[in-house]
């Protein structure tokens, strides 16, 4: 699936996913390196300037990225 959630928390962690699949389930997730991503869908270099603490959301591959603050559900600031 293309890559259409892609989250820079609040702890400097990149988290990318497709925003349907629950990445919290045993083996749904994965850890590969930035530039893997990259190299996978150019795209996501856009974001390398998200700052910690947003998240950038698009509907599906080619359309543009939308960007709001984002922390964990029940995470205090």
């Amino acid at each position: 699936m293309p890559a259409l959630v892609v989250i820079h928390d609040g702890e400097g962690d990149w988290l990318i996913g497709d925003g349907v699949n629950d990445p919290n389930l045993p083996g749904s997730s994965d850890v590969y390196c930035i530039a893997c991503t990259t190299e996978n869908d150019p795209s996501l270099s856009e974001l390398a300037g998200l700052p910690p603490g947003f998240a950038a959301f698009r509907d599906g591959p080619g359309l543009p990225w939308t960007v709001e603050p984002f922390s964990y559900e029940g995470e205090q600031g």
